[in-house]
């Protein structure tokens, strides 16, 4: 995004949160908090499509503001907080195709532009995410004997001999590379089994250990787009997955149903959508 041009410090930028064909009621839109810093939520039309969006200062806004505040978690939060608020009002009537956070354009016409470029492709996604939902699923390895109990028994192990010291390291990490692989191996079972009920289904790269705060690696961050009509299936099938036994590797965890974010790419354009800005 370049710089913006010189201008009155009331200079604003449109947040863009999501497109819907139906949008929400304007009292219920008005009760709805976007950014802290902007205006009111309101409804743009853009050909036969709508925009929520929200008028926000450039001052906090602009490249380098946006760039410094959202490396600050705290901000990071707040910004990614404001915009799931604006994404949930505007699918309060409908499907909506969510934007990336932080999509922001010069002003309602290039905002405009932006959508009736690709009503195609829009209408088209509204028409795949009508009546389905997202499930978030993440499996992680289970956390074997090496834990620190077995660190402090290492440390034992070497009064005992280094031969034998070596032989009980390397066991342990054939052990771990076993487990590990034990793990992957259910992961993608559990994979499988859940796209039956799926209409589509994508994989995310793991999260780290920092962000999931477990010391088990996490090896399976999946998202599945779920008929409406089919949630209690796919919810029982989930539930047999870590009911009856039959995976002793992983731990699965679910969340959902959620608006379709990971299925929601309407501009393949790199660096496009996200903090657009037009003429």
């Amino acid at each position: 995004m370049s710089e913006c041009p010189a201008g009155p410090a009331t200079v604003d930028l449109v947040c863009a949160f999501a497109v819907t064909r139906t949008p929400p009621d304007g009292a219920a839109l008005a009760a709805v908090t976007g950014h802290e810093e902007g205006g009111p939520l309101r409804v743009l039309r853009a050909g036969g499509l709508c925009l929520v969006v929200q008028d926000v200062p450039a001052a906090l806004f602009d490249e380098d503001a946006l760039a410094e505040r959202l490396n600050r978690p705290d901000d990071l939060e707040r910004c990614a907080r404001a915009h799931h608020r604006g994404v949930e009002a505007a699918a309060a009537r409908g499907p909506v195709v969510p934007l990336p956070m932080a999509t922001l354009y010069r002003g309602d016409r290039s905002a405009e532009r932006a959508v009736t470029g690709r009503e195609a492709v829009l209408d088209k996604l509204l028409d795949r995410l009508r009546d389905r939902t997202e499930w978030a699923v993440k499996a992680h390895a289970v956390e074997g004997p090496d834990g620190p109990a077995a660190g402090s028994g290492a440390h034992r192990d070497r009064g005992a001999g280094g031969r034998d010291y070596l032989s009980r390291v390397s066991a342990r990490r054939r052990d771990r590379r076993d487990g590990h692989a034990k793990a992957l191996a259910e992961a993608e079972k559990v994979d499988a089994e859940l796209r039956r009920y799926a209409v589509a289904a994508t994989r995310h790269r793991p999260q780290s250990e920092r962000l999931t705060g477990r010391r088990s690696p996490q090896v399976l961050n999946a998202a599945y787009l779920v008929e409406n009509a089919e949630s209690a299936a796919f919810t029982r099938a989930l539930a047999r997955l870590t009911a009856d036994g039959r995976f002793t590797a992983v731990e699965v965890d679910a969340s959902g149903p959620w608006i379709p974010y990971s299925f929601a790419r309407w501009d393949e354009e790199p660096g496009r959508t996200l903090r657009e800005v037009g003429a």
